[in-house]
């Protein structure tokens, strides 16, 4: 009970997402070294990539007393730690973005 149009048959479309990956870390290197083989593996597929964006480094700073008992000259430690964001952002189907990130 189907009319024939003469069209052939249209191929179900895949939705396009905009898919942002938030890359965070204490160390630099890995950071970047992801980040590159993210970018890579979308690069691969002619996915369009926006990035990395770098945003800026949040620092968390603790300021304590050396000794103790609170004794003695008045000492104190400044630890740090740094926090390193990336941003990417893929337009591309989310399982396509499954097969890079896996």
């Amino acid at each position: 009970a189907f009319k024939d149009t003469g069209k052939a048959p249209v191929e179900q479309e895949v939705a396009i997402h905009r898919i942002r990956i938030t890359l965070t870390s204490r160390n630099v290197k890995s950071l970047e070294k992801v980040c590159a083989d993210l970018i890579r593996g979308a690069k691969e597929k002619n996915l369009k990539v926006k990035g990395p964006v770098r945003m800026p480094t949040k620092t968390l700073r603790i300021t304590t007393r050396k000794t103790p008992c609170g004794e003695g000259s008045k000492t104190w430690d400044r630890f740090q730690m740094r926090i390193h964001k990336r941003l990417i952002d893929l337009h591309s189907p989310s399982e396509i973005v499954k097969q890079i990130t896996s």
